[in-house]
């Protein structure tokens, strides 16, 4: 009897459910799935070339959250908001987290199921992605070729240039070590931002103030560990790339006209909070 009650509970409960929506928004329509849903659009026809354009839309809108709540969490360090900048740069490890898993479902497809429709690919490939180059950007690692690729989309060009010419998230990070009464030299408070970061003796020295002193700079201590979670995410992530793209094609040359597996494997070694690394072996 108590699982009829159950179940005519759950019953009268649905009748409260909105079915209505003549003049009101659906679920649907809040999400624009009309668009989104009608976006894979197959070149080839093959079975599998969904999965390869699913993959890499849905990597793609992740990367715009951490796009998205990277630059809130350099927002929050130069107002000297660290503990708001910590859950930001959490958020953006657990995305992350989301994007490697991604991998696992693209090494379902073979070598001889990606050879169908590889061609219609064209010259197309993940190496354009912008919103990678600019969490690279906003990380603090800077080259201009992608700046070029699309010269054609004046309003993206823009868009790509002012993350190019901005701040990265370490040098937020930095200023912050110097706001808290930490030495930093002139030459990196100052330094041109549209290039790569490059270690610094006294920038070494300040995390290594803060790490023998945690209870001094906790914020700060925090904040490090934050970065140091989210450079192992981002090279685990580039892992998994490589010994997907390895799997499918081998050491061919990839479609966009990189070498493929070997630039994967030489960005394998490229660090971007370069200090928070090696204090660790001095501690």
């Amino acid at each position: 009897m108590s699982e009829i009650r159950q179940v005519e509970n759950a019953t009268s409960s649905e009748k409260q459910l909105h079915t209505d929506f003549t003049n009101n928004m659906t679920y649907g329509e809040y999400l624009n799935l009309d668009k989104i849903l009608s976006a894979q659009n197959r070149l080839s026809g093959h079975h599998d070339e969904m999965l390869f354009i699913v993959i890499h839309q849905v990597s793609e809108l992740w990367m715009k959250l951490i796009l998205h709540e990277t630059q809130a969490a350099i927002a929050s360090i130069e107002k000297d908001e660290l503990a708001t900048a910590q859950k930001r740069l959490a958020r953006v490890s657990k995305t992350q987290s989301q994007i490697i898993q991604a991998w696992d479902v693209l090494s379902t497809m073979t070598p001889s199921e990606y050879l169908e429709f590889r061609d219609s690919l064209g010259q197309a490939s993940g190496f354009q992605s912008y919103q990678y180059r600019m969490i690279e950007f906003a990380l603090g690692y800077k080259t201009d070729h992608v700046l070029k690729i699309y010269q054609k989309d004046p309003e993206l060009h823009a868009s790509l240039k002012e993350a190019y010419e901005a701040k990265s998230l370490y040098d937020a990070a930095i200023s912050a070590l110097h706001r808290a009464g930490l030495h930093i030299d002139d030459e990196i408070l100052n330094r041109d931002v549209t290039k790569s970061y490059q270690d610094n003796e006294s920038v070494r020295l300040a995390w290594m103030e803060v790490y023998r002193n945690t209870d001094t700079y906790w914020e700060l201590y925090e904040l490090a560990e934050k970065l140091v979670d989210l450079e192992d995410w981002l090279h685990q992530w580039r892992f998994r790339h490589m010994k997907t793209v390895e799997r499918v094609i081998g050491f061919k040359t990839g479609t966009g006209g990189s070498s493929g597996v070997g630039y994967l494997k030489k960005v394998l070694d490229q660090r971007f909070f370069p200090e928070l690394w090696a204090i660790r072996t001095e501690l």
